[in-house]
């Protein structure tokens, strides 16, 4: 079976940013550069994929989520390094920031690697419809993150793997961990929340109580907001507050659920057929001269691509037979 491995890319490329303290020759940091090439060259490795798939979010973010909830992702603290940035303002570190995702960017469109990003929509959204895509039926799909969202896409063919989390979870792992089937992981979520992205569930609510008070969730079949109700309203379960303030906090669920959920990715058919037309017309080439060219200029030295390169030539050479 063909592999496809499918990064999201950010949520690789900010763990750099963050705890990289490196700088070049003209003491501009380079940690976020630096550091996803050498998580990129390991992963790949670790991962031996047959096709290589960056994703990154679209600028602005998920518009159609804001429309549903203008306070989605709002409020968001500054972002905090772990490296001495005192010579530098706010904004001079968001510049920085963008720089390094914007010359890594560049980096890639050297390589085999095929990269996404689409304009007011998120990276989660365009996972979803690669997982999910036809061309990939028969591959087994690998895809890269810290982020729970994902496991909600799990199957016999899909394996999420959490670097920082040192684990690769498939569907009957997640059960086993979380006492929910990733059919149900939307759902269950959407009742505990996501303060991260300001998204706050029933009150007292984590996933262990969901587990617990909803053992149906751990099912394979697909369970609704319609469910959760029938069951909180059963005569036996009227006495526990669970399941009251889940009655109570309905409109939060479905609110929370419709945000979450990456079945049906929140994006415009002219994206879904940019996709497509990307993987169609899928021509690899490997300009190395020119990527390391690029990387000297910025000073990104000390990295480790010996498993990346190999990777690349065999992509290449798997075209040309």
């Amino acid at each position: 079976m063909k592999r496809v491995m499918i990064v999201d890319a950010f949520n690789q490329f900010i763990r750099g940013y963050i705890v990289d303290p490196s700088k070049n020759p003209n003491g501009s940091p380079i940690g976020g550069m630096r550091t996803f090439i050498n998580i990129l060259n390991k992963i790949t490795r670790e991962i031996s994929p047959d096709m290589l798939v960056v994703v990154w979010d679209g600028k602005g973010g998920s518009k159609k989520r804001r429309s549903m909830n203008k306070n989605y992702k709002a409020g968001r603290k500054p972002l905090r390094v772990n490296w001495d940035s005192e010579d530098m303002s706010p904004q001079d570190t968001d510049n920085n920031k963008l720089w390094q995702q914007l010359r890594v960017i560049e980096y890639l469109n050297q390589t085999p690697i095929i990269q996404f990003m689409e304009p007011e929509v998120e990276a989660d959204d365009v996972i979803s419809y690669i997982k999910s895509s036809s061309m990939f039926q028969d591959w087994q799909k690998v895809i890269v993150s810290a982020d729970k969202d994902f496991i909600q896409l799990l199957d016999n063919k899909t394996l999420l793997f959490r670097p920082i989390q040192k684990e690769v979870l498939n569907t009957n792992m997640v059960v086993e961990k979380f006492g929910i089937h990733p059919n149900n992981f939307a759902l269950a979520r959407a009742m505990a929340g996501d303060p991260s992205d300001n998204l706050p569930g029933v009150p007292r609510v984590g996933l262990g109580t969901v587990a617990k008070r909803f053992p149906f969730l751990r099912t394979e079949a697909e369970h609704y907001v319609s469910d959760l109700l029938r069951e909180c309203s059963e005569p036996e379960n009227q006495k526990l507050k669970v399941y009251q303030s889940v009655l109570e906090c309905e409109d939060i669920i479905k609110d929370n659920y419709n945000i979450m959920q990456l079945s049906s990715p929140q994006m415009s058919i002219q994206c879904k057929n940019r996709i497509d037309e990307t993987f169609e017309y899928y021509k690899p080439h490997y300009n190395q001269t020119e990527m390391r060219k690029l990387m000297i200029q910025d000073g990104v030295l000390t990295v480790n691509m010996q498993d990346l390169e190999q990777k690349f030539n065999n992509i290449i050479n798997s075209f040309s037979e």
